[in-house]
């Protein structure tokens, strides 16, 4: 059973840093074969991708968040991170963790947490 749970959300002023964590069980993060990603919904809005990585270290960011977001993993933690610098207001929104399992064929969400960037 796949399991993931992002924790880092919280309250921050424009220009502050933030760094959200997903913790896995159940698949492995390390398997290049899987595609991990951040995702985020704000309110009205559909979710959409953030940042993702694949085949190993290859990564893609959104062209909103590009320069001020790092995604990356922690194979001995089986973590995944997304370090969030230079935040603006219109980064608040709920983010989730995917990951699309190879075996499976098909993806898996954790639960979100809230990010609000406001003064």
């Amino acid at each position: 059973q796949v399991q993931l749970v992002e924790s880092g959300g919280g309250l921050v002023q424009p220009g502050g840093s933030l760094r959200l964590s997903c913790a896995a069980s159940g698949i492995t993060f390390e398997n290049t074969e899987n595609i991990i990603a951040w995702y985020r919904q704000a309110p009205g809005n559909q979710r959409e991708l953030v940042a993702r990585m694949y085949a190993g270290d290859t990564t893609y960011y959104t062209a909103s968040v590009r320069g001020r977001f790092t995604i990356s993993r922690d194979d001995a933690d089986n973590t995944l991170y997304l370090q969030m610098n230079k935040l603006e207001p219109e980064d608040t929104a709920v983010y989730y963790c995917n990951v699309f399992a190879a075996r499976d064929r098909r993806g898996y969400w954790g639960q979100g947490t809230q990010v609000t960037v406001s003064s």
